[in-house]
């Protein structure tokens, strides 16, 4: 075990863990944040999402120490129940989950590609978004939203 520091949601914080310890596990467990979700733990299907200085990689695969001196924005750093942030607010507002099991990593996803990509087009949402594996069939919900997103946040 070892002392190691990372910076999550704009905060610093000093953790205990084997530097190769999942980030999903030291996320949830030592820092009990609830917006990165176990899924497959193979970085298969996306529930695990968050973001490494603005790029969407998968904590359950990714060790911990190989974050360190790396912003980590988690779902909860995008925005809050009482103010959400854009690409938030457009998935509730186009009903854009129904299980909801994946959307958290599918907000996390889709807030880093449009960052990099403001004015995206349908296929380039669908393309982006094509690693994100959603069991409930709300895909055009998804695009929906994304397209929403993009249109708020420009």
């Amino acid at each position: 075990m070892a002392k190691l520091a990372i910076r999550v949601n704009g905060k610093r914080h000093v953790v205990e863990a084997a530097r190769d310890t999942p980030l999903l596990y030291v996320l949830r467990n030592e820092l009990d944040l609830r917006g990165p979700r176990f899924g497959c733990g193979l970085s298969q299907c996306g529930a695990c999402t968050v973001q490494a200085d603005g790029k969407a990689i998968r904590s359950c695969v990714t060790p911990v120490g190989g974050v360190a001196g790396k912003r980590i924005t988690t779902l909860e750093g995008l925005g809050t129940s009482k103010k959400p942030g854009p690409v938030q607010q457009a998935f509730i507002d186009h009903q854009a989950a129904q299980c909801g099991y994946c959307t958290n990593g599918m907000i996390v996803a889709a807030d880093a590609f449009l960052e990099k990509h403001p004015h995206p087009t349908e296929d380039e949402i669908k393309k982006a978004m094509n690693p994100w594996l959603c069991r409930c069939g709300t895909h055009f919900r998804i695009v929906r939203a994304i397209q929403a997103a993009a249109k708020a946040k420009a």
